[in-house]
């Protein structure tokens, strides 16, 4: 009887194990977040645009470079590019950059630079793109003479929501 016994208790405690583990469901809650992001990254370090040449009762023919391309991750909307230079371009002496857009945005198209921040591209919206053109030109008149600088143009990514 004893036998008996001790087979039943051990069968009372499966089903009670059974039970136990199909009524022991735990929940977990999971936080999570994406903030903001707004990134964008220029191919190259230096552009180098020389004007060497003028025909007779022209201004100098202008430089142009288009070696150069960007890159913009943003997961806002409505962000904008844009640009301007450390300080002013000597007298006579122009210079232009105009950027392509991603899918979705809208260039400005050619935007003569300076210190004052000009926008280039508008409405870039949830987009991850790469390989956009990016074209500089350098005009000069006449009035510029024989000269030679450096400026640094940075490009700035804002807005969005």
């Amino acid at each position: 009887m004893s036998n008996r016994i001790a087979r039943s208790a051990a069968a009372l405690a499966l089903v009670t194990l059974a039970v136990a583990g199909t009524a022991g469901a735990q929940t977990q809650t999971i936080n999570f977040s994406v903030a903001a992001i707004n990134q964008l990254a220029l191919s190259g370090n230096t552009v180098t645009l020389n004007i060497v040449s003028a025909a007779a009762g022209s201004n100098p023919t202008q430089a142009t470079d288009n070696a150069s391309t960007w890159a913009v991750t943003t997961n806002q909307s409505g962000a904008k590019i844009s640009a301007s230079l450390n300080s002013d371009m000597p007298s006579g002496l122009t210079l232009q950059v105009s950027l392509g857009a991603p899918a979705g945005a809208s260039s400005v198209g050619a935007v003569t630079l300076s210190s004052a921040s000009a926008d280039l591209v508008t409405g870039v919206s949830q987009v991850a793109a790469s390989g956009l053109a990016m074209n500089y030109t350098l005009d000069a008149t006449p009035a510029a003479g024989v000269t030679s600088g450096t400026r640094t143009v940075t490009y700035t990514i804002t807005g969005g929501t």
